[in-house]
């Protein structure tokens, strides 16, 4: 009898504890924006991810089953087509009426222009347009940065809605915009914000969640701007220019890019250059990145005293999750401290 009684009890309870509903179908381009997303559906769901694995975005080829999910997706998250931009056509081509959100259009976005010239290779290739910041663009100021705050709701909102062919000015500025963890926060209170609205019966949680995440995002911040203290002078070149925002915010020294376009290997003369320019500027580490050719860091090191180090900027050798954009933020602070501080 006790057993019974305990049983129903214990039923009880279930039935009279709050169950978040079955979440909307959600899909996420890449690592950085599904972890976001991710992140907010705690508890409601789990979106799918596009970009898997150590694929990268400036070179993946859809497959089936991406074509699949984003059928049946009801919300769709990107950064826009300026990174992502295999996703444009199929993107347009969707008939289930999902709703398309490209976070490079997300309110409150610090955004900053491309730069190019001496150790930052021009940028001339699809979907880089003009020319942004010179030789010395790690001096950034604040009126420096283009900023969307003035975009209006009725914008955001207009925009939010089925895909529509793409039309603002995504060429004139760098878009891996998720390596300043403020402009994760004002991504993910547009993530936010779309999925309440799509699914409103999961809208406290959704909020609940956002709370979490910008407490961890603060938590974030305070960290990094700690660990790349010691070593924030030591200037240093990377593998492609795509660090603009860690660099802005933790006024780290990027001294130059091997090449603008991972897709495309340098040549010899850029190389050459590269090599000039590490022995010039006294540059103590260079950066490769997990998906490209390693070989070419040790070309452009050779005979000099520079060390070469890791940046994974597109999270490619981490697990898709919530925690990953910790993990990504954390890992390059730590790689930065541990090659810079390590050099002479």
């Amino acid at each position: 009898m006790k057993s019974t009684s305990a049983l129903l009890f214990a039923s009880t309870i279930l039935l009279s504890s709050p169950v978040a509903a079955a979440g909307p179908n959600v899909v996420a381009s890449i690592k950085p924006v599904h972890s976001l997303v991710a992140s907010i559906m705690q508890g409601v769901g789990e979106p799918a991810l596009i970009v898997e694995g150590a694929a990268s975005p400036h070179t993946y080829n859809m497959k089936p089953s991406n074509a699949a999910a984003l059928q049946a997706a009801k919300v769709v998250f990107w950064v826009g087509p300026g990174l992502e931009a295999f996703l444009d056509k199929p993107l347009d081509a969707l008939s289930g009426g999902a709703k398309v959100v490209e976070l490079s259009e997300a309110p409150g976005l610090d955004k900053l222009k491309f730069r190019e010239g001496g150790a930052f290779e021009a940028h001339d290739h699809a979907h880089e347009g003009e020319a942004g910041h010179g030789e010395e663009g790690h001096e950034h100021t604040e009126g420096e940065a283009e900023h969307d705050h003035a975009a209006a709701p009725e914008a955001a909102a207009a925009h939010d809605h089925a895909h529509e062919g793409h039309d603002h000015d995504h060429d004139g500025f760098d878009m891996h915009l998720w390596l300043d963890p403020r402009n994760a926060k004002a991504m993910a209170a547009e993530i936010e914000k779309t999925l309440a609205a799509a699914d409103p019966d999961n809208a406290a949680a959704y909020k609940a969640n956002l709370d979490t995440l910008n407490q961890r995002l603060d938590a974030l911040d305070k960290s990094l701007l700690e660990t790349v203290a010691p070593v924030k002078d030591k200037p240093f070149i990377v593998f492609h220019d795509a660090y603009q925002y860690f660099e802005h915010r933790y006024q780290v020294r990027v001294a130059g890019s091997i090449t603008v376009s991972p897709e495309v290997l340098p040549g010899a003369e850029r190389l050459s250059q590269i090599h000039a320019k590490i022995k010039e500027l006294g540059a103590t580490c260079v950066f490769a990145e997990p998906q490209f050719e390693p070989k070419l860091i040790n070309v452009v090191i050779e005979g000099t005293p520079a060390k070469s180090g890791t940046l994974d900027p597109e999270a490619a050798t981490l697990d898709a999750g919530p925690d990953l954009y910790f993990q990504l933020m954390e890992g390059i602070g730590t790689s930065l401290k541990t090659c810079l501080g390590s050099a002479s």
